[in-house]
This record gives structure tokens, sequence and C-alpha cells, in this order.
């Protein structure tokens, strides 16, 4: 009998809302890196992901529980790093960060209103442009104050390690700024394959 993949699970669109299950909780910080974006980059991993995607490379993040909680002096830090003129911008990762809306618009919003857009702002979501949409508010603003989006979740079946910035075929690099424009998704410009 041939063995079926399992796959990761999909919500409903309002199925998952961080008011329930985020406990605010962040699994890592990495500050001046190369590898979650263009440019030098910091990086702020939040804890909890239920997609539960088989080959996760982050298993110990999908706890909503795992590391410590987000605090004042961890904020104020990453914005003291990102305030280095040759830090690019912040990335968002997890965990999922439109389930950990409270830290993350938090965090955006302040980046906003110090940095304006001369830091850009990317986060990986195992939700896709399409689901986040439909889904609620706070998901939908966090959506509305990022530069990139790379959607989707990760298919162990697509997974392909020389894609750029992501993990599997399936998964899109998303201008957010301009695909609001233009109503439609628009890839990032950059994108090498």
């Amino acid at each position: 009998m041939p063995r079926t993949l399992r796959r990761p699970n999909n919500p409903k669109p309002n199925e998952w809302l961080a008011s329930e299950l985020s406990q605010q909780y962040i699994a890592d910080y990495k500050p001046f890196n190369f590898v979650d974006g263009e440019g030098v980059r910091c990086s702020l991993y939040v804890s909890g992901c239920p997609f539960h995607c088989p080959g996760c490379y982050n298993v110990a993040a999908q706890n909503f529980r795992y590391g410590q909680p987000y605090t004042q002096e961890l904020e104020d830090q990453i914005i003291a790093d990102l305030g280095h003129s040759y830090v690019q911008g912040l990335t968002l990762l997890g965990g999922e960060p439109f389930l950990n809306t409270q830290v993350c618009l938090r965090l955006v919003k302040r980046i906003r209103h110090e940095f304006g857009d001369r830091k850009d702002i990317w986060s990986w979501s195992g939700y896709t442009w399409e689901e986040l949409l439909q889904d609620s508010p706070d998901k939908l603003e966090l959506l509305h104050l990022i530069d990139i989006l790379v959607d989707g979740r990760f298919l162990l079946a697509q997974k392909d390690l020389t894609l750029q910035f992501r993990g599997s075929a399936n998964q899109r690099i998303i201008d957010v700024p301009q695909s609001f424009a233009q109503g439609k998704v628009v890839i990032w410009d950059k994108l090498v394959r």
C-alpha cells in the first residue's frame, strides 16, 4: 500500500485567532543576520504555529509557550539594533507571526513610527496571501504594515533548497505594497528563482 504524505493543517478563515492562541512568547531573536531576507536583518522568531507542516525546520517554535515572554527590554534592543545604518530591516518568523499579532503589531508600529519606511519588514507565514485577506482584522492590519510576505505552508513534497528565501516551490515572495496597489499578487521584483 503506498504511503501518503501527511499535509499541514488548513484553517478556515477566522478559525485560528491570535487573541485565543498567542501566549506572546518569543522563540528567538537573531540580530545582524543575512539569511532571513535581503540585506542585513534583525529576525524575531515568535512562538506558536498550529500549521504543523511536516518537515518544519523549527518544530520547537510550534509550541505557543516555547521560549521567553516578549518584553519591553527585547523590543528596545530590537529598535536599537535596527538603528544601525547597515541594517536593512526586520524579519518576522516563527512560529506563525500572524497568530502573534499582539507582539508583531506592537513592534512593527513602533518601527514605522521611529524609522518610517527606511527599514523594510519581511514576514514568513504559513497563511497564503488570499487566506490573510479573508481573515481577522489584526492579521490584515499586520499585512498592511509589512513590505514582503513569504506566504504558504511548507510542503515537503515540494521542498527545494535551491529556492531563494523559501523552502518549498509553492511559497511566494510577495511585494505587499504593490499587491495592495494593483489588487493582485505581485511577486518581489528581485526574485532570482
